[in-house]
């Protein structure tokens, strides 16, 4: 499954992953197509089996602060929306640590993992407001420790650290650590928010979004309480790709380490979509940083199958992902000067021929232009180009033939020349939608 790895429709940010028995579950906000806010007034759920990482599964809403066709409302005390939510699983109970937008937050509790979550409590605890955000405890992230103990992680520009008591949701008032992150506004990776907590072995690792930048990084300590020393970045979503927030975690799936986190679509920062990329953690316990890619799970992709334009994870020039409706999902935006890059696909070793064929399907907007096609980055090899007309519809080209892994890039330039040159180059040419190689 290529990145975004669930289905087009849906919208799941700020993933936290867990794997619970035989099948991985990741649970996050819920965003929409081209929404103006973040966030929705429902958490859902989905799942996969640990052995088949293509084969996603909607377990559907699991919590929610407001009443929609199906479900009441699980909060009377508030209709706000949820946000960054965390499950973790105790004495074969699972609980839901939720952040609600600008309320106290709560715990709710399932016999399942996908839930549906009943209400256990709000938050208590005796410490004044303004330590805790007044109490929304904001972007949960739960650690329960081998020995039992649980502790709570969050924070909005300032971090902190709770343990609480075998209820699950009460503070133990004297375990209380303000700024278990730094919170150094000038400093690149001092605290922003999204705490993320995973214990590896004998180390802990405090995952992040820091103050500047679009960045997962990551802080180690040998306590759950810390100090945390800072070790790097595990993930940059603004390299080469519209920018925007970050948030996501580390999980171990039948012995390979991931990191989820999730992209911009529809030109704005409020319609995030759920990516992951596979890590290594070393003997010394860092973790190189990775770059972003379309691969998902896969460890590469087929050139010879349609490719969704969605998948792109290199966009320059202003173009931008959107949904046109729940079946498709194009690159708009694309003027002459852009840049479409995929990553990676493995063209096979065995094909003789000088040549292949090369066809994308494009929406037209009344211009022609013409796609260079490279492979190993905007700047290498080009393998040639297609003409695009100027209505919509499938174009074809011949290129020459490649063989092994390569990265896949397109640059875009129009194709007018004259007196109106200049006019042309800030005009949107068309639209991608997929493409595909053939032998």
């Amino acid at each position: 499954m290529a990145n975004p790895f669930l289905p087009l429709w849906e919208y799941i940010p700020d993933g936290e992953p867990r794997v619970f028995g035989d099948r991985v579950y990741i649970y996050g906000s819920h965003d929409n197509a081209g929404s103006d806010s973040f966030c929705d007034y429902k958490l859902k759920v989905w799942s996969a089996p640990v052995d088949n990482l293509n084969n996603w599964t909607c377990h559907g809403d699991i919590f929610h602060t407001r009443p929609d066709r199906d479900h009441p409302s699980d909060t009377d005390w508030t209709d706000y929306p949820l946000y960054a939510p965390d499950v973790v699983e105790k004495d074969g109970k699972y609980y839901l640590y939720c952040y609600i937008l600008w309320n106290k937050g709560c715990v709710a509790v399932s016999d399942k993992p996908e839930g549906p979550f009943r209400l256990l409590s709000k938050y208590k605890y005796d410490l004044p407001d303004n330590l805790v955000e007044d109490g929304v405890f904001v972007d949960p992230g739960v650690l329960v420790d081998d020995d039992g103990r649980v502790y709570i992680y969050c924070g909005f520009e300032k971090s902190y650290m709770a343990e609480l008591k075998s209820n699950m949701y009460e503070v133990i008032t004297d375990r209380y650590i303000p700024d278990i992150i730094p919170a150094d506004k000038e400093s690149e990776k001092g605290f922003f928010e999204a705490c993320s907590m995973r214990k590896v072995g004998d180390t802990y690792y405090l995952i992040y979004s820091p103050q500047k930048g679009n960045r997962l990084e990551y802080m180690i300590s040998d306590s759950p309480r810390g100090p945390f020393t800072y070790r790097g970045t595990i993930v940059d979503n603004g390299i080469d790709y519209p920018a925007g927030n970050n948030h996501g975690s580390i999980c171990n799936i039948n012995g390979q380490w991931y990191i989820f986190y999730h992209r911009m679509t529809n030109a704005t920062i409020t319609s995030r979509r759920a990516c992951v990329e596979k890590i290594e953690i070393l003997p010394d316990g860092t973790i190189p940083q990775v770059e972003m890619t379309s691969l998902g799970f896969e460890d590469s992709l087929s050139p010879y199958k349609i490719t969704n334009a969605d998948i792109a994870c290199v966009l320059k020039g202003g173009c931008f992902i959107t949904e046109l409706d729940k079946f498709t999902r194009v690159i708009t935006a694309i003027k002459t000067g852009a840049v479409i890059g995929y990553k990676y696909f493995d063209f096979d070793e065995d094909y003789s021929s000088e040549t292949m064929e090369f066809a994308v399907k494009t929406n037209g907007s009344g211009c022609s232009a013409t796609i260079k096609i490279l492979i190993d980055g905007e700047d290498g090899t080009e393998i040639g180009e297609c003409k695009i007309g100027s209505s919509s519809g499938t174009y074809t080209a011949i290129v020459k033939n490649v063989t092994g892994r390569h990265s896949v890039f397109f640059k875009i330039e129009h194709n007018y020349e004259g007196w109106f040159v200049d006019w042309y180059k800030d005009r949107y040419l068309f639209e991608l939608e997929s493409f595909v190689f053939m032998k």
